[in-house]
């Protein structure tokens, strides 16, 4: 019976010993005479998320399209609210980074100007000759050749920025400015300035600049016989 079995028995994968065909394990070592075949490994793509489970063919993949889609969907409309902010921090870090140069208006225009002061002065390059405006709300308006965009705006407030000469006259410590875009869109802020001579910076950030006005708020040491001066008002550009 040994011999029958030794001859028509399959043989053991480890031991090589012929086994009955109903016999699971080896007779003589006990090794498994059908073992289970090793699952080969998954793709790379079945393990990322939701694909990692191994699943019988079509089980849950409607659901897992769904959740793609969803996923896919919302990324989109994240992208499309964040899109703005994104690229008004992108250019504000650009303008940070990068150098500014001068851009000159081609027209100047005041809502009211003191005899001998005109509006002009305040882009002549000359911090000793002013605009003067009769009081506060009295406008002035720049505009450019072309759209640019605008990085700073430098006023020199007062008459002139030696200190005697700055106290003579009355001095706007707020300002309105509006900048007009070409599209025709207005970006309004509010400047505060401090009381006292020399140049003093503004950062805007704003993009294709055609025109600013600049409206006098908050007037101090305006008395008989005195008027409001701004003495420069110059605006940069990204270079």
């Amino acid at each position: 019976m040994a011999a029958r079995e030794q001859e028509g028995g399959r043989p053991c994968p480890a031991c090589g010993t012929p086994n009955p065909p109903d016999r699971a394990f080896c007779r003589r070592c006990g090794t498994r005479l059908a073992p289970v075949r090793e699952r080969a490994p998954l793709p790379w793509w079945r393990t990322v998320w939701p694909f990692r489970r191994r699943v019988r063919a079509w089980s849950g993949r409607g659901i897992r399209l769904l959740v793609i889609l969803a996923v896919v969907l919302a990324l989109c409309v994240a992208g499309f609210l964040l899109l703005p902010a994104g690229r008004a921090l992108f250019e504000d870090t650009r303008d940070k980074l990068g150098g500014a140069k001068a851009v000159t208006p081609v027209k100047v225009r005041a809502s009211a100007e003191v005899a001998g002061h005109p509006a002009a002065n305040t882009t002549d390059g000359l911090s000793n000759r002013y605009w003067g405006a009769p009081g506060a709300g009295a406008s002035v308006t720049y505009t450019f050749g072309k759209p640019f965009r605008m990085v700073d705006l430098i006023i020199t407030n007062g008459a002139s920025t030696e200190p005697e000469a700055y106290a003579r006259e009355a001095r706007a410590l707020e300002m309105d400015m509006e900048a007009t875009s070409a599209d025709g869109t207005v970006h309004r802020k509010a400047v505060a300035l401090s009381d006292k001579p020399g140049a003093q910076t503004v950062s805007t950030g704003i993009g294709d600049v055609v025109s600013v006005r600049l409206v006098l708020r908050s007037v101090t040491k305006l008395a008989p016989g005195r008027h409001v001066a701004v003495a420069e008002v110059e605006f940069f550009q990204r270079s």
